[in-house]
């Protein structure tokens, strides 16, 4: 029998089995001090901070720095690392194999402190990186060395204590999550003088804690209890939550298991099925830059780009603008699993079955174009003008971006947005990409027609059947790589030093559009804002929901962004459990907008 939910509610003011260590002033100080030690010299190149995060392949060598483990995490936010070590005191030999392995990459960190083999081999193999890669020194410590490294031409982060809050400081810095206006305050050499040093920008999200944005940590002690409260009432077996305020990331965790067998911790860095936020990370965005290319217009016919719709009479002239807004009359969903015959599918895969639609689970060549498409075109649907939520808006909306792009949808996100974002994990067919071990399983049967474990394989059956890539859902992603995308809209359309989409279509995308709905194009927005001292979200907030348990909202007002990633329809969308006693997303999503509000 599953507990009275108002019994597990108790938890929310007594459970601490989830509760992480709270930051204390005291780590606010530390933090604020490293920030104002990282000095940046060396630097009329403009290196530091990193923008082209598309084409750099980036090695980290470890030159016993105290804080690698810190440094590596931190960096690995914003572009895949790679680890070397120099060892405590490197022969030529060791030096010359070092640089011979690191020939597939083209920036390369290394980190150095007191403890670090200084002297002519070390200046050696360092001078010889600079001559055919980008290079950026990261020291820690005396003064001493950082006037024995005056030789270099390349950048050269220093700060004198060698602690944890510096080696994040340094990080951040390096990547330009964080600006630095610091110079040195003495004289350590001829060219590294009192009042040497370089302002950097802060370009890209931050890292830090509550306080630094003048959140107070204690207040957000609740969202732990919440949790457990999911997750003992079978809401989700976990999930992954992050809140984004002011440019940082000030809050990002994960709770409970991939399932109730509790067999995966869940991880920070998990990929969850976005589902329908899919929709607003992938296809939105993918009109938005064709809109500012001036490739399409929103007032367009769809059928100008699928042709197939020009001779049927409720499709025939129906707008992009219309099947953003959900108001182009198209049915809201289509079964289209219930098409399938026994020879549709195999356990087998060949070239007769190479859709992949789950593990060992294979659907024939050629359906979507011979079944699926026909399906969708002849289907009817209802009154124009009204709003009425459609996925098969969105199947319109893959083919549009299609036939303007001539690039699939997977290939366009990831080319436009995603790598140069620096978005490492996001994408569809993760599986392709990633083990399974870091996916999350959304159902252990999908009560529709894949009656086993659906894990890296998206859980919406039509995506499923359609290959996996479709406008309405199939993409995976973790939560950080949603907070940069999302940070980037926050941002107007800008990140990391790069415009993506124009301030003005931002604008246009997320307002409201609809006098029926209220929504923006693609964006849901929040229905009749509350008025008074807890008006929030606020007007110009904005995001969007995923069936299988994820969400995604930005609110302009208060500067912040909010991740909230489980898989809630596991393990058989609510056959086993029933339907869901907590609205854990919104529920959670309102405890970061109290905390904000009240401050500190």
């Amino acid at each position: 029998m599953k507990p009275s939910i108002w019994n597990l509610l108790l938890l929310l003011y007594c459970s601490t089995a989830l509760a992480q260590p709270l930051p204390t002033p005291a780590n606010l100080t530390a933090i604020q001090q490293a920030e104002k030690q990282v000095v940046v010299l060396n630097n009329p190149s403009g290196l530091v901070p990193v923008i082209d995060l598309l084409n750099i392949k980036t090695a980290i060598v470890n030159g016993r720095y105290a804080q690698q483990a810190v440094f590596d995490s931190l960096a690995a936010k914003y572009s895949p690392v790679t680890g070397f070590s120099l060892g405590a005191a490197p022969t030529d030999s060791v030096l010359f194999d070092l640089h011979d392995r690191l020939k597939l990459y083209n920036l390369v960190i290394i980190t150095l402190s007191d403890s670090s083999p200084f002297g002519p081999k070390l200046l050696n193999f360092i001078a010889d990186q600079q001559a055919i890669n980008k290079v950026v020194v990261v020291l820690a410590g005396s003064g001493k060395n950082l006037a024995g490294l005056e030789s270099l031409r390349c950048p050269i982060l220093w700060y004198p204590a060698n602690t944890a809050e510096g080696a994040s400081a340094a990080a951040q810095i390096l990547f330009g999550g964080m600006a630095s206006a610091n110079r040195l305050e003495t004289t350590y050499s001829t060219l590294f003088k009192a009042g040497s040093g370089h302002s950097t920008p802060k370009i890209r999200l931050g890292y830090s804690i509550p306080e630094a944005v003048t959140v107070n940590s204690k207040r957000l002690k609740a969202i732990d209890s919440l949790m457990a409260v999911a997750i003992a009432d079978h809401v989700t077996p976990g999930a992954v939550v992050l809140l984004a305020k002011d440019g940082k990331v000030i809050f990002h965790k994960a709770y409970g298991h991939h399932t109730y067998a509790r067999d995966a911790v869940t991880k920070a860095d998990d990929l969850f099925d976005l589902a329908s936020v899919t929709k607003v990370s992938a296809t939105t965005p993918a009109v938005m830059r064709l809109l500012d290319q001036k490739a399409l217009d929103l007032k367009t016919p769809i059928s100008t780009y699928v042709a197939r719709t020009r001779t049927i009479p409720d499709k025939a002239t129906v707008t992009i603008r219309e099947a953003l807004l959900h108001e182009a009359g198209y049915t809201p969903y289509i079964k289209f699993y219930e098409q399938l015959k026994p020879l549709d599918l195999s356990f087998d895969s060949s070239a007769a079955y190479p859709t992949k639609v789950a593990d060992r689970f294979f659907l024939r060549a050629n359906y979507f174009e011979e079944v699926m498409w026909p399906v969708t075109l002849q289907s009817k649907g209802g009154t124009r003008g009204k709003f009425v939520y459609s996925d098969v808006s969105m199947y319109m909306m893959k083919e549009v971006i299609e036939t303007v792009s001539h690039q699939k949808l997977d290939e366009f996100v990831q080319n436009e947005f995603y790598r140069p974002l620096g978005m490492t994990s996001t994408g569809y067919l993760p599986r392709n990409r990633f083990p399974r071990s870091r996916i999350v399983p959304t159902t252990e049967n999908d009560n529709w027609f894949r009656n086993m474990r659906v894990q890296g394989y998206v859980n919406d059956p039509g995506a499923a059947m359609a290959g996996g890539v479709e406008g309405h859902a199939g993409l995976f992603a973790n939560a950080n790589d949603l907070a940069i995308l999302y940070q980037m809209y926050l941002n107007k359309g800008s990140y990391g030093g790069r415009t993506y989409i124009q301030p003005a279509t931002v604008d246009l995308f997320t307002a409201e559009q609809s006098k029926t709905s209220g929504r923006g194009y693609g964006f849901a927005r929040a229905p009749n804002p509350k008025q008074g001292a807890k008006a929030y979200p606020s007007a110009l907030a904005y995001g969007h929901s995923g069936y299988t348990g994820t969400y995604v909202w930005v609110d302009p007002k208060y500067n912040l962004v909010y991740i909230c990633l489980t898989n809630r329809v596991y393990p058989d969308d609510s056959k086993t459990y029933g339907k869901p006693t907590l609205n854990i997303r919104a529920l959670i999503l309102d405890r970061f907008y109290e905390a904000v509000v009240q401050g500190r």
